[in-house]
């Protein structure tokens, strides 16, 4: 892996956030809600979802990276999930920070399928390798990606057993 890093600062994430929103809009796309997965969908979903005008928001949360290039061998959903009827028929846009793999989108494009309409997927930026290959993105790139929310340490380290 290069040193060569693709940086998103906090003012960029804003026009990024609203350029990708009106890009859902130009495409005719009306999500009934967005489904966020987290943590690193957290921030684009709440953007986004301003700029949509959409409160109905649920969260799905997977853990897969765990450090610079460093991952699990699957994604894992950690619980809570959310309840299939509340997906049941929807137009769901799902929005994370970056489809790298693909194979976190994958996973929750596939725990929608069988109770959805319809699944678009949102991205801020999306790797050239990846499985899933989002309806919208605002940018694409192969470099290692430092985002405003995650460039700082954590001020406090957990360990797994206290998650």
């Amino acid at each position: 892996m290069s040193d060569e890093r693709e940086v998103l600062t906090w003012d960029t994430f804003g026009a990024a956030s609203r350029e990708l929103a009106h890009s859902i809009v130009d495409s005719g796309f009306e999500p009934d809600l967005v489904l966020s997965i987290t943590r690193g969908g957290l921030l684009p979903t709440g953007a986004i979802s301003y700029a949509l005008d959409i409160k109905a928001l649920h969260i799905i949360n997977v853990e897969f990276y765990t450090g610079v290039d460093a991952r699990l061998n699957e994604p894992v959903f950690l619980p809570p999930l959310p309840a299939p009827g509340d997906l049941s028929g929807q137009r769901v846009l799902i929005v994370d920070d970056v489809a790298d793999t693909g194979r976190t989108l994958k996973q929750v494009h596939d725990f929608c399928a069988p109770h959805v309409a319809e699944t678009r997927v949102a991205v801020l930026y999306e790797k050239p390798h990846s499985l899933i290959k989002a309806d919208y993105v605002w940018r694409r790139t192969s470099q290692w990606i430092t985002f405003p929310w995650s460039a700082q340490p954590p001020i406090v380290r957990r360990s797994d057993n206290d998650r």
